[in-house]
C-alpha cells in the first residue's frame, strides 16, 4: 500500500450542523418543511444536489442548490470540526511515506478551503472534490480520475470512508475499503450495507489495527 484515499465529511471531519443548517435555511426559503437533524445526518454521502433531491424532492434540486451553496459559503466555517484522530493519522501516515488525498463528493474548492482552514492540507498530496471533474462518488471515472491525479495503481491504494457511497467508489476502481462509524452510518448499518475489509469505530481504532500507530500518540 501506498496511497490513501480519505473520505472527508464524516471521515476527516464533522461539518453536519453546518449542512444541516443550510438544508434548513434553504427549506425556509422556498417554504418548505424542516428537515430535523438526524435526517439530514443520515442523507448526506452523495453530494449536496443528492443530499437536497432526497430531502426537498427532485423537482427543487435546480432551484434550491444555488441558495444551498450561497449560504454554505457563508457559514462553511462554523460548526466545523475536525474528527478525533484526523490530524494525527494524517501527520503519522505521511511521516511514513505515504501518499495522501483526500476523495470526496464535497465540492473541490470548498473542501480545499476546509482543509486549509484546519491545518490539514499540509498533509495532502491532492484534493479531488465534485466540480472538479463532471463526476461524482460511486462513479467509476470518478475513481478512475483520482488515480490518475495521483500517478496511482488500485493494487497499492486504499479508501477510508464512512458511507456505502465511499464503498461503491472503491470497490468500482477495485480498491480495498476501510471504513469508520464517525458519519452517517453506524459500524451496524455499515456491515450490512457493505463488505468493506474492515470496519472501525473511529481513526484511532483504524490507525491501530490497518498501519499498527502506537495508542500513546492517540491524543492528537
Amino acid at each position: 500500500m501506498k496511497t490513501v484515499l480519505f473520505d472527508l465529511d464524516g471521515t476527516l471531519i464533522d461539518h453536519f450542523t453546518t449542512i444541516h443548517r443550510c438544508v434548513v435555511f434553504t427549506q425556509q426559503q422556498l417554504d418548505l418543511p424542516e428537515s430535523d437533524y438526524d435526517t439530514v445526518r443520515a442523507t448526506v454521502g452523495g453530494s449536496a444536489p443528492v443530499t437536497l433531491g432526497k430531502l426537498l424532492g427532485e423537482a427543487y434540486v435546480d432551484t434550491a442548490l444555488p441558495i444551498f451553496q450561497n449560504y454554505f459559503e457563508q457559514i462553511m466555517f462554523e460548526d466545523l470540526i475536525a474528527l478525533p484522530g484526523s490530524n494525527w493519522i494524517l501527520n503519522e501516515l505521511k511521516q511514513r511515506g505515504y501518499q495522501l488525498a483526500v476523495f470526496t463528493n464535497k465540492n473541490g474548492n470548498q473542501s480545499r478551503a476546509i482543509l486549509d482552514f484546519l491545518g490539514q492540507a499540509q498533509y495532502l498530496d491532492a484534493v479531488i472534490g465534485t466540480g472538479d471533474t463532471p463526476y461524482r462518488k460511486p462513479d467509476p471515472e470518478f475513481t478512475a480520475h483520482a488515480l490518475e491525479c495521483l500517478t496511482a495503481s488500485s493494487e497499492d491504494t486504499i479508501l477510508i470512508g464512512d458511507s456505502p457511497f465511499d464503498f461503491a467508489a472503491a470497490e468500482a476502481g477495485q480498491l480495498k475499503t476501510y471504513l469508520v462509524a464517525t458519519g452517517s452510518h453506524t459500524k451496524t448499518e455499515l456491515s450490512a450495507a457493505t463488505q468493506a475489509v474492515g470496519i472501525y469505530a473511529d481513526l484511532y481504532e483504524l490507525g491501530a489495527a490497518l498501519f499498527d500507530l502506537t495508542p500513546e500518540t492517540t491524543q492528537v
